[in-house]
């Protein structure tokens, strides 16, 4: 369906919105859309009318997909020379299908009819009105949820921002904490690994060595080490700081100065006049009766970290145990070393006879042991050669072997033979000391005789090299071990000894090896003493004692003594 309205005048504009507001009413265009309509062809017309001259309206309904129509609107100047330059006006409108649309044609002009035509959009302005309150009221309740959702936001916002500070400061404290953990266990690591290097040497003045090996560079720029006495004589006397001094005479930890170092356990002082421009932390050395001396340090950095500072607190005091304990055995070790000499005498010189003797302490401990060995003659001409072996070590081992020694001297006054004098020796021990216990061997030589007579209380075998090269391992069954408590008869033992022979008597700790045993030992000493030529033993008997000492002891731990007693019978002579 097709219209069309020419407009000159006013009249004929408000005649054609009249009849374009029918024509989309009767479509069942709604109230909105044809008053959208009706305002935007009124303001189009009011141009036109503006402009001049005659303007034509067309309506058309043309059919649409979906059951529907659309309702097209156009503007356009009549075919003339002054309108051809201008645009015509289109517009378009969805029209829900409804039946045969009422008569459009062109209203009359009459009172009635526009005041209808009047009302008519007053009531489409009246809904429209009635729409846009409904969407000032949406608005006005989008614009109050938005508030809210904006205050929430912002509250959120703010909470976030709380609990991204409360991390923040949470993963600060824990790096913190970490940190401070990561330190302290440096610091107790460092305090493990020095006090296990400290206390590995028995030598004080290696300890004092290791100090500033220990500290510098990382807690330390310069070390120096103040002993009070022990030091050497030659060298002269060096200053020390005041800080120093004082530390030394109250035993109290003392810093050195421009400013207050505030650091635990420590007395601020001034500076050095010896360095005054770099601080200096004084740390005596304690013990429980006056300190040792002062350890005197100058900063790795501009200052010391309090904690660290606590450290090396402690790192003195354990210097100074170290340091106090060393000399303490090396007062022990040269009492001991002493003694020891004392109680080994000098072998004796016999006609036709060579002596030679070796005692090697244990590198552990004192270096002073139950080993020993001893050499005298008879009144008969014969010489007793005895090696034996107390049990345990230190002094009260050592006093008893000198016992045993002089017990065995007074005993063989008499000329008793070995077996005897090891049975009067094991009484001897059982009954002065019954918790302790011995090894020995006894070995008789007369130069006059061919014989060697021999007895063992549960010590290991002599070996004995004859003069043609062979070496024989003297494994006669021994007796039992000195001082057990059981009543025993040692028995002599006798070999021929002809001239030229040599005799090895010796203690466990020259042929024992824990993984091994002593069989391969004694095997080792017999293959040594055999690979001598017989003119070596006669001519240097001493040299050969430190020969036999060196193969055997490659491979020794050195945690016992070690005791080697060579007789060698002298070749007769046309």
């Amino acid at each position: 369906m097709k219209r069309t309205w020419q407009i000159s005048t006013v009249g004929d504009a408000a005649r054609a919105r009249i009849a374009a507001a029918r024509l989309a009413a009767a479509h069942g265009v709604t109230a909105l859309d044809r008053t959208r309509l009706a305002t935007a062809l009124s303001t189009h017309l009011r141009q036109c009318l503006t402009k001049g001259g005659t303007w034509r309206l067309t309506l058309e309904v043309t059919p649409a997909p979906a059951a529907q129509s659309v309702l097209h609107a156009v503007v356009t100047p009549l075919e003339t020379a002054e309108s051809t330059a201008h645009t015509p006006w289109r517009t378009s409108l969805l029209c829900p299908e409804t039946p045969a649309p009422a008569d459009a044609s062109t209203p009359a002009d009459t009172p009635s009819v526009l005041a209808e035509s009047l009302l008519g959009a007053d009531e489409d302005a009246a809904l429209v009105l009635d729409k846009l309150a409904e969407q000032e009221e949406l608005v006005a309740f989008l614009r109050d949820e938005l508030h809210q959702t904006n205050q929430g936001v912002l509250a959120l916002h703010a909470e976030l921002d709380a609990a991204g500070r409360a991390q923040r400061e949470a993963f600060a404290a824990e790096r913190g904490a970490r940190q401070e953990a990561e330190s302290a266990r440096r610091r107790l690591t460092f305090l493990a690994d020095a006090s296990a290097v400290l206390t590995s040497s028995l030598n004080h003045d290696e300890i004092v060595r290791l100090l500033p090996e220990l500290l510098v560079p990382e807690y330390a720029r310069s070390v120096d080490v103040w002993l009070f006495d022990g030091e050497d004589d030659r060298r002269p006397p060096a200053p020390h700081p005041a800080a120093a001094v004082l530390a030394a005479r109250t035993g109290r930890p003392q810093y050195a100065a421009g400013r207050p170092g505030e650091l635990p356990g420590v007395d601020d002082r001034p500076p050095s006049a010896l360095d005054p421009e770099h601080p200096l932390l004084c740390l005596p050395l304690p013990t429980r009766r006056a300190p040792l001396g002062v350890i005197t340090l100058a900063p790795p950095g501009d200052r010391w970290d309090p904690d660290d500072a606590v450290m090396l607190i402690e790192f003195a005091r354990r210097a100074s145990i170290a340091i106090d304990n060393a000399r303490r055995f090396e007062h022990n070790r040269d009492i001991a070393e002493t003694l020891q000499r004392a109680l080994l005498t000098d072998l004796p010189s016999a006609p036709g006879l060579r002596l030679a003797a070796r005692y090697l302490p244990a590198t552990h401990g004192l270096n002073i042991g139950g080993d020993w060995y001893d050499a005298f003659p008879q009144p008969d001409g014969g010489l007793i050669a005895v090696v034996g072996d107390v049990t345990g070590h230190g002094l009260h081992a050592a006093v008893m072997m000198s016992q045993l020694r002089t017990a065995l001297r007074a005993y063989a006054v008499d000329g008793a033979g070995p077996g005897t004098l090891l049975t009067r020796l094991h009484t001897f021990l059982h009954h002065l000391q019954p918790d302790l216990y011995a090894t020995a061997v006894i070995a008789r030589i007369h130069p006059d005789e061919p014989t060697l007579t021999w007895a063992a209380a549960g010590h290991p075998p002599p070996v004995l090299r004859t003069p043609d090269g062979r070496v024989h391992t003297l494994d006669a069954k021994p007796g039992a071990m000195l001082g057990i408590p059981l009543s025993q008869e040692i028995p002599d033992h006798t070999v021929p000894l002809p001239p030229g022979s040599t005799l090895a008597l010796y203690t466990d700790g020259l042929v024992e090896r824990r993984a091994q045993g002593i069989d391969p030992g004694i095997a080792r000493l017999a293959t040594a003493l055999g690979g001598f030529e017989p003119a070596e033993l006669e001519r240097n008997l001493e040299g050969s004692a430190d020969l036999i000492l060196d193969p055997l002891l490659s491979d020794s731990e050195r945690d016992d003594d070690v005791c080697l007693l060579l007789c060698h019978l002298a070749e007769q002579r046309g």
